[in-house]
């Protein structure tokens, strides 16, 4: 077998796999690269030593039986059979639905998650999107501080139990989006820089230096993070994928890293014939993230929106600190903007950043499955100091409300797992480090940011307690118990009228009409012959729709169709689908 491996600086490089070392070989054609043959097959462990130090993981590892700090196996994916033939989901169209593997079942594993796919399926949501998989310190964890980015975390089951969830997901027609972390690795169990020039000085992000997309050796760095993106694609015939944080992602180059992960995934989905897309998470505004290529963008299919997450939080829940200030001051009128014009911030001032931030989308070149909208994800609920849900903030009447918003918005809708069923058990921050001094500082951290913000440190869970993590796994007893059960009934149904009625799915952002009250607490939109009113308030409005005759779709409360004058009477803290005729 042939192993190879980017070691630009060094002097020596030895292989050591199962059990036996020998030297490798610089590659004439390949500056930087070594390699060599040996006897090796599925499951063979192997290491490289660089200049006879320490044998370390591969840094394109396929798998890490024994964690981050253990060797390398070889993994020959042609060893699965896959049972299900699937010519792919695209976006657009879909409903996300964001899934920690490590909660979503008491088990934690990918194999117990797939056993509860058939929730999903019944739910009407298209693609599952998988928090972050690679190999992290311990057992337990969100997944973000990962390493080896071709390796699945052991615990979760491995390399085999992954290709046995995405057969399971798209026998069940559902797509699978995995959630990938580029702008940082670790820093625990991370041996990149005894390779190469990974990181760089040149910029810094929270997280300290930042991988080098731009610096000296950066050509082979990208390389290594564009083939770690198709591999997930192609090997385990995932759908998508969701980029974190590409803010962080430090970029001088005249062709943007991002520019070039776009046009390496297009040309994959081109090869395999079926459709591929990337998710960016970004907080920049840039519309150019999005915008395609041809058109001078960088290509990204589409991008996490936290503008319409903020808006519609402050206008449930009367939250203004931080990042929702800005918001606070007239949710409604945010809201209303949002859903028009997509973004909130498009070159506005930012209270929370003290500068203007961010640029107007043209709504006539972005469609709307671009932009992904939602009312909980694992950072809104998890960064909180007890990681409570929105359901745990408000009655489930306005937490309906924030369904009816989201499910018929004009973006690519995305739920939290258990919020279908406002889910009564919290998400919080866990971690099992086995380093203790990094287990130690991560603690201390956590409880120095919320102590800034009033809460006491014996309030704030700590990560590292086992107890922390068992109490952010989801109740699976709760959907068969009100007040849960009609709420999943209430997204079920909201789910299903995306699929019944195109102008639900329309992209013409452009097309979205949008009126509503600050001082009753109500706002309702049009897109095409759908008319959808909310009523945040507790007591009843009388919101007008226009002349044109409309039936109900969908009520939380019973509600009567508008009257002749074209009054629709919606009771307090409801919402209410119609299809004018």
């Amino acid at each position: 077998m042939q192993f190879e491996v980017w070691a630009p600086q060094a002097g020596r490089v030895t292989l050591r796999c199962d059990g036996a070392t020998r030297a490798l070989e610089r590659d004439p054609e390949r500056p930087g690269w070594w390699c060599g043959e040996a006897p090796a097959r599925d499951g063979s462990r192997y290491g490289f030593a660089v200049d006879d130090g320490p044998v370390l993981p591969d840094p394109r590892s396929r798998r890490q039986p024994d964690g981050p700090d253990g060797l390398s196996a070889v993994v020959d994916h042609g060893r699965y059979a896959w049972r299900t033939p699937w010519a792919g989901r695209p976006l657009p169209g879909g409903v996300l639905y964001e899934l920690h593997v490590g909660t979503y079942t008491p088990e934690g594993t990918l194999d117990a998650a797939a056993e509860r796919l058939g929730h999903l399926a019944g739910l009407g949501v298209t693609h599952v999107e998988l928090m972050p998989l690679c190999p992290f310190p311990g057992r337990h964890g969100w997944g973000y501080e990962g390493v080896s980015l071709w390796a699945v975390h052991e615990p979760y089951g491995g390399p085999e139990a992954l290709k046995r969830f995405v057969d399971r997901a798209h026998d069940l027609g559902l797509g699978v989006v995995l959630d990938v972390v580029h702008n940082h690795l670790g820093p625990s169990g991370n041996y990149l820089p005894a390779f190469g020039p990974y990181f760089t000085d040149t910029h810094h992000t929270p997280w300290g230096v930042a991988v080098n997309l731009d610096a000296p050796g950066s050509d082979e760095v990208r390389a290594y993070l564009v083939d770690s993106a198709l591999a997930w694609l192609r090997d385990y015939r995932l759908d998508g994928l969701r980029l974190d944080a590409v803010h962080a992602l430090a970029d001088t180059r005249a062709c943007h890293f991002l520019e070039q992960l776009s046009t390496a995934v297009d040309g994959l989905a081109a090869d395999l014939e079926r459709p591929l897309f990337l998710i960016a998470e970004s907080d920049l505004n840039d519309p150019r993230i999005i915008t395609p290529r041809a058109e001078g963008g960088l290509g990204v299919h589409a991008q996490w929106n936290d503008d319409f997450h903020h808006a519609l939080h402050a206008a449930l829940t009367g939250e203004s600190q931080g990042y929702y200030a800005d918001f606070a001051r007239d949710p409604l009128a945010a809201l209303a903007k949002t859903l028009i014009r997509g973004y909130f911030h498009d070159g506005t001032y930012s209270s929370f950043r003290g500068r203007s931030h961010g640029r107007a989308l043209d709504r006539g070149r972005v469609a709307a499955h671009r932009l992904t909208g939602y009312s909980q994800t694992h950072d809104q609920v998890g960064n909180r100091a007890q990681g409570d849900r929105l359901a745990s903030l408000v009655s489930p009447g306005l937490a309906a409300c924030a369904a009816t918003l989201t499910l018929t918005a004009p973006f690519t809708p995305m739920l939290f797992m258990g919020e279908e069923w406002a889910a009564g058990t919290p998400w919080q921050f866990f971690t099992d480090h086995t380093d203790p001094q990094l287990a130690q500082a991560v603690r201390q951290g956590r409880r120095r940011e919320f102590a800034a913000h009033g809460w006491r440190e014996e309030d704030v869970p700590d990560p590292q307690d086992p107890a922390t993590r068992e109490r952010s796994c989801l109740d699976w007893s709760e959907p068969e118990r009100e007040p849960h059960a009609r709420v999943l009934d209430w997204y079920r149904r909201l789910i299903a009228l995306r699929a019944e009625q195109p102008d639900l799915t329309d992209p013409d952002l452009a097309d979205t009409r949008v009126a509503y009250d600050g001082t009753g607490r109500w706002l309702a939109f049009r897109r095409g012959d759908i008319r959808v009113a909310v009523n945040l308030g507790t007591e009843p409005a009388a919101i007008p729709l226009g002349n044109r005759p409309a039936r109900v779709l969908a009520a939380w409360e019973p509600v009567e169709g508008p009257g002749a004058n074209g009054i629709l009477r919606v009771p307090g803290e409801s919402s209410v689908v119609l299809v004018q005729e």
